[in-house]
């Protein structure tokens, strides 16, 4: 039987459970899919660890289980040899692995302490904690408001902060040259992280205008002065613009398409009307000024537009509508993402044309007009269990599900179309359960904008765990049926086994 360690004479949190018979470890595996096991040479070797551990199990309590085994015991002995394990043969007699989901996963080669232990069982797959990284030693690495607080109050030197969140591909790719230049740095400037993405820190990312990440803040003698932005980001631009440090110059504008110098014709609410009346054939593109897709084809789109303007024979023009600005339109025409072609025929909208994004296709096309293959139906038009969510409806409908998965996504986005499958059988799977729900939100919908950077989206697809509406963390796992479904089926067992515990105390 499994029998809390405070039942032996090592003084240790009941939370770690000591096995000793192949069976009941066999049995632990089957029913907790993140278990991290402590083998010892003797119960002396393990005392040390054990003690760190206690404080581990407390911190991933009903996330994580923790185990040991006591190689040196005769009964113990007989189920290392089993698993292959010596720790015998280690420096100091112990060793860590790690099973997820009834099977090795890996050996725990981490830092031992109880921030990277608990990190590591909050997300086994996810990476190291920055400051694991030996060549981020002259990064001053904070955890804590109180922390924060005391270092600006203490600090004399110019002290530059990145607030980050551990996902974030841009704080990720920063990150080298920013250690780099801490450590060139060092003695004349502080250059320190946190990571703030936690619910916790919503009052320092109010107090320093952390809207998205990384958000860098410059601090003299503890007063925040500017942002670091708009500059560039090697540890040779860091150090040059310490030297000197001022508030961010503001970007110049984007000049609209409009108004730069093309054929193409640009329409708007109160002309395009009469344009499409006065020209038999047009292919109309609506776009967005920040829609990377629509940058990539308007050079496309300008050379098919010239093309036209001087053939003889032109089969028809090209115009253009910002769909930001010429709201009329883009509501009468159903605009929903970027960018979206559509062809008139003497006056008339003929037809939605997703598949023409090169001059070839586009001039091709035109010269022999026919309808292009029925779309696809979109993801919220099919029947399935997924809720499709929008930023008016999220959080409430939310509250009212315990277990919640939302997939954050953009419907031209390769990965996203890829996991979309896997994510409505995992939804099918538990439809009969009504604590839980899989739900998704499409960030290319101008409505949905706000609600997607709110929830800290910066790429596709996203994947958000709510409880009763609250965020709790992000989903890291495989993106295939049997992760979306492991995943949830995790939280019910834990809900279930809680429900056992009540039942065994009443």
């Amino acid at each position: 039987a499994l029998l809390p360690v405070c039942m032996y004479s090592l003084k240790v949190s009941p939370l770690i459970e000591k096995i000793s018979d192949h069976k009941d470890f066999k049995k632990l595996l089957r029913t907790r899919n993140n278990v991290l096991v402590l083998y010892s040479k003797s119960a002396a070797a393990a005392e040390g660890s054990l003690r760190l551990l206690s404080s581990v199990a407390q911190e991933v309590k009903g996330r994580g289980t923790i185990s040991w085994i006591d190689c040196g015991d005769t009964e113990s002995r007989k189920l290392c040899k089993k698993m292959k394990v010596d720790p015998n043969s280690k420096e100091k007699g112990v060793e860590l692995l790690h099973y997820k989901d009834g099977a090795f996963h890996t050996e725990y080669n981490r830092a031992v302490t109880l921030k990277s232990m608990v990190a590591f069982l909050k997300d086994p797959e996810g990476a190291p904690l920055w400051e694991e990284d030996p060549e981020a030693k002259d990064v001053v690495h904070v955890d804590s408001e109180k922390e924060l607080r005391r270092l600006l109050k203490k600090e004399d030197k110019p002290l530059l902060m990145m607030f980050y969140a551990p996902w974030c591909g841009v704080c990720k790719r920063m990150m080298p040259s920013y250690q780099q230049a801490a450590t060139e740095l060092k003695g004349k400037y502080v250059l320190a992280g946190m990571n703030v993405y936690s619910a916790e820190f919503e009052r320092i990312k109010e107090e320093y205008g952390v809207r998205g990440y990384p958000t860098i803040c410059y601090f003299e003698k503890g007063k925040f002065l500017f942002h670091f932005e708009n500059y560039g980001a090697t540890a040779a631009d860091i150090a040059e613009w310490l030297k000197n440090p001022q508030a961010p110059q503001p970007q110049a504008p984007e000049t609209p398409w409009a108004d730069e110098e093309n054929v193409v014709y640009h329409l708007t609410d109160e002309d395009f009307d009469k344009f499409i009346k006065d020209h038999s054939s047009v292919l109309v593109m609506f776009h967005a000024p920040w829609c990377g897709h629509c940058k990539k084809m308007k050079p496309e789109y300008e050379k098919a537009a010239e093309f036209l303007h001087v053939a003889s024979d032109s089969p028809g023009v090209l115009a253009a509508v910002d769909a930001t600005v010429n709201k009329a339109l883009a509501e009468r025409y159903h605009i929903s993402g970027f960018p979206t072609l559509k062809y008139f025929k003497d006056g008339e909208e003929k037809y939605t044309l997703p598949h023409l994004r090169t001059k070839k296709k586009i001039i091709d096309w035109l010269q022999n007009p026919e309808a292009p293959p029925p779309p696809e139906p979109a993801w919220e038009e099919k029947q399935t269990s997924v809720i499709h969510l929008a930023g008016e409806d999220f959080r409430e409908s939310l509250k009212k599900k315990k277990h919640t998965l939302v997939m954050f996504y953009a419907p031209w986005c390769p990965h996203c179309k890829n996991a979309i499958p896997h994510f409505t059988t995992a939804a099918e799977v538990f439809k009969e359960d009504r604590k839980i729900a899989y739900a998704a939100v499409d960030c290319a919908k101008e409505q949905n904008h706000d609600l997607c950077k709110q929830e800290g989206v910066d790429g596709y697809p996203t994947f958000n765990y709510y409880n009763y509406g609250k965020f709790v963390e992000k989903y890291t796992g495989e993106r295939g049926e049997s992760g979306f479904t492991t995943f949830m089926r995790t939280l019910r067992e834990r809900d279930h086994e809680r429900v056992g515990k009540r039942k065994d105390e009443l």
